[in-house]
């Protein structure tokens, strides 16, 4: 039974390089992305506290802005 299905169903020999992205990899890039946005958000938090603690306006750049997801 094996072999027949072996023949009847053989497996590829080399995987496609457009195919879909392997479970983990997706997940290490989530994982960077969360990291990142993290970090972001530590970053601006800082500054935000310490121009508070010194009477100055917040200076946080528009490009440190976060991200909506949902």
């Amino acid at each position: 039974m094996r072999e027949l299905s072996r023949r009847a169903f053989p497996e590829p020999d080399v995987i496609a390089d457009d195919g879909p992205a392997s479970i983990e990899a997706t997940r290490a890039q989530g994982r960077r992305q969360a990291a990142a946005t993290e970090a972001a958000a530590l970053r601006r938090a800082r500054q935000e506290r310490a121009a508070r603690e010194s009477g100055t306006p917040a200076d946080v750049p528009q490009s440190a802005a976060l991200r909506d997801t949902a």
